[in-house]
């Protein structure tokens, strides 16, 4: 996953587009990249690391210009410790192109073999979103070739083509010299893309809330399998480039990757994320008496309004029972050390109070590898349970993601080929509630009845590509990023907190 940002203006966007950013953090914290143009040149700085540590003032001064494109990273795919794949990506021919991209495609591989051997194009990294730049550019370059200029018609032609030749999830934005922002969404609409104005300035962004905290209001949403187009002088054309688009956004989205402030797709994160809990708690009453359960207990951040609704609906006390430090440091290593695992608990500290003599239900947005789940309910009998409880407001999570996630392959998923009976006692809880996959459909879907579904393949293993098979995902996983022991842990507790 990652976060990305466009901006045409009549203003300098350096620092608009760095305030978008940092309100795009919890979509990725590895690299940012901010590149602006002035004239017909680029300016361009990324790095790996947090926003606030990538931008400096010298570097924020060093990016002039009226229009510009941003992206934090979170890394799927390539190497996630090589500063070259940060992005933007550029290239220089047609016009000069500079890219940004939230997603993943799935036949990477094989486009890179028909750059090199068809279109003579070369790859100089491992990232898919410099083989997507290079598709894009060899496409323009077709539709373009001995034109004087570049018409938006151009553009959507290429997009088309583009439609034609990528396969997997792709939200981009790209920033053609000279000429204005392009922003297009794959056929699916699996990752989201938004867009909005103000005084006649023109924003797109993966989230609402970038728009919404900038000033801008959000007009709407980028439709599957459409191109946007926006000139330098604020004009804005649209055009759908797909032959047949549909609606199939990512469910995990609403489940836990998007700030619940933001609205996607016409469905606000929040009210999803309640809806789940009201779903939630009709499991939880199948499985355990509610007159059993003293306590309802979030495990920070994002399962806070499941948990809350499941509280009320049960009419159970809700209790912050758990305090996250957000401000873990790095784990330094040095000659002649062993590598030091960093523990939930640095992470998450009990409320003792909250907890002793108490039958607690703790409630998580999902449940992944279940490692956290098994210290985190340790932590909950250290701190005096009686019995631990746990809920997930996500069904069990059984196959890879495929589409922009960073989910393990399926060895590593605690649901991968068990029972919900094994899982509970692999975890260590006294119960196991897992939501139901139609009802969590049903509880989102009911908030926009124009989605035709989603895709929840972590959960239902169902890619809605079409073109994922299990050799696919064997592949897909060879080229995934693999996590260095001597790095920090990229668990979801080391992630900021998506609501600051």
């Amino acid at each position: 996953m990652c976060g990305i940002v466009g901006v045409v203006s009549h203003e300098p966007v350096n620092q608009l587009i760095y305030d978008s950013l940092l309100l795009l953090q919890h979509r990725g914290q590895d690299a940012a990249g901010i590149v602006t143009q002035q004239g017909h040149k680029f300016f361009m700085h990324k790095a790996k690391g947090m926003v606030r540590d990538v931008f400096r003032t010298r570097n924020m001064r060093s990016l002039p210009g009226n229009c510009g494109l941003g992206q934090v990273r979170y890394p799927t795919a390539g190497n996630a410790y090589s500063e070259e794949e940060a992005q933007p990506f550029y290239v220089n021919a047609p016009f000069g192109i500079v890219l940004v991209h939230n997603g993943n495609l799935t036949n990477a591989q094989a486009l890179k073999s028909e750059l090199f051997n068809t279109d003579h194009r070369h790859i100089n990294t491992e990232s898919d979103s410099e083989v997507l730049l290079n598709v894009l550019a060899h496409e323009l370059e077709k539709t373009t070739r001995g034109l004087p200029s570049l018409k938006p018609q151009d553009v959507f032609t290429a997009v088309h083509n583009v439609h034609l030749r990528v396969r997997g999830s792709y939200a981009v934005i790209a920033l053609i010299a000279g000429h204005g922002i392009l922003a297009f969404r794959d056929p699916f609409g699996i990752r989201p893309l938004c867009m909005g104005s103000c005084e006649g300035s023109s924003m797109v962004a993966s989230e609402s809330v970038v728009l919404e905290g900038t000033g801008y209001h959000l007009e709407r949403n980028i439709a599957p399998g459409e191109a946007v187009f926006i000139g330098l002088d604020g004009s804005v054309q649209a055009q759908q480039c797909a032959d047949n688009p549909r609606l199939n956004p990512c469910i995990f989205e609403f489940v836990y990757l998007a700030r619940p402030d933001s609205v996607m797709d016409n469905i606000s994160v929040y009210q999803a994320r309640l809806n789940l809990g009201e779903a939630l708690a009709k499991r939880v009453i199948s499985t355990v008496p509610p007159n059993e359960i003293d306590v309802v207990i979030p495990i920070p951040e994002s399962s806070r309004p499941s948990a809350a609704q499941l509280a009320q609906l049960l009419g159970l006390p809700y209790r912050e029972g758990f305090v996250k430090n957000r401000y873990v440091g790095r784990t330094f290593i040095m000659p002649g050390q062993s590598v030091r695992k960093k523990s939930v608990r640095q992470k998450l500290n009990a409320i003792s109070s909250e907890f002793k003599g108490r039958n607690v239900l703790l409630v998580d947005d999902s449940i992944v590898r279940g490692t956290t789940s098994k210290e985190i309910v340790q932590m909950a009998r250290d701190a005096g349970a009686r019995k631990v409880y746990l809920a997930s407001a996500a069904p069990p999570v059984r196959y890879p993601n495929v589409y922009g996630i960073d989910m393990p392959t399926s060895s590593e998923l605690v649901a991968h080929k068990r029972t919900v009976a094994e899982i509970s006692e692999l975890i260590g809880c006294d119960a196991l509630i897992y939501q139901d996959v139609d009802a969590m459909k049903k509880a989102i879907g009911a908030l926009n009845p124009r989605i035709s579904g989603f895709d929840a393949s972590c959960f239902d293993g169902i890619y809605v590509t079409g073109d994922i098979n299990a050799e696919d995902i064997d592949r897909i996983n060879a080229h995934r990023v693999s996590v260095d022991e001597s790095q920090d842990e990229t668990s979801r507790l080391a992630l900021p907190n998506p609501a600051d």
